[in-house]
């Protein structure tokens, strides 16, 4: 029964990991961390991501064009692209540790502790993975919310919005994080559920004879 709910709460951890870490690579890549609504041209809609900008006009049209230099980003950009490619990596690499330390794979079944350290660097991995998602996310949403409730510019002045983008980055970093928690706390169960070895059983010791003095095994056949 413990095997199975261990079995069940890994089979959830490694659904959970592998879905932040597709969602967070779809956050990293599209063009819709914010988007930008024109009242004097109602037939665009603007969208940035950390790579490109686009412009998505009435009749289902888009163009995007490139950011021009990295250095001439803003600063939440330009750490934000280095902290979700960071993620990113982290997401696989701790995908890759933690199906190997799974009970239904059978690589170091000799090994039980081997089996658990990998399972609990999977789940740090990507808990790690998950942090790396959430702090940029929250970042870039955090500098938007400040210049739309920007009192020193006119209000005649269209303004960035949340993107899709954005929402999609939180859900990433809150599975990642919640399948490391379940992989790292499965890994723990695994050791408290593991049996132990066997003892090991001396040999009786020989019959001893008066005085003090044993015999030796090849003798003790003599004695009755």
């Amino acid at each position: 029964m413990l095997a199975l709910c261990l079995r069940r709460a890994q089979g959830g951890g490694m659904l959970l990991a592998l879905l932040g870490w597709i969602s967070s690579c779809v956050t990293t890549f599209v063009p819709l961390w914010k988007n930008l609504n024109l009242d004097l041209n109602e037939l665009e809609v603007w969208n940035m991501g950390l790579w490109q900008v686009c412009i998505t006009q009435e009749e289902g049209v888009v163009e995007c064009q490139a950011h021009g230099s990295f250095l001439a980003l803003p600063p939440e950009l330009r750490i934000s692209r280095l902290l979700m490619c960071l993620s990113n990596g982290l997401g696989l690499l701790g995908c890759l540790l933690a199906a190997l330390g799974l009970e239904g794979w059978r690589t170091c079944e000799d090994k039980p502790g081997r089996k658990q350290q990998l399972l609990l660097g999977g789940g740090a991995t990507l808990g790690m993975a998950g942090i790396t998602t959430l702090v940029p996310v929250s970042w870039v949403a955090y500098n938007t919310v400040l210049d739309f409730w920007d009192e020193t510019v006119p209000d005649i002045v269209p303004r960035w919005e949340f993107g899709e983008a954005t929402f999609l980055g939180w859900f990433a970093g809150a599975f990642l994080a919640s399948g490391g928690l379940l992989l790292a706390c499965s890994s723990r169960a695994t050791s408290t559920a593991m049996p132990l070895a066997p003892a090991c059983h001396q040999r009786p010791a020989a019959p001893g004879l008066p005085g003090g003095h044993h015999l030796h095994p090849k003798n003790a056949d003599l004695v009755i």
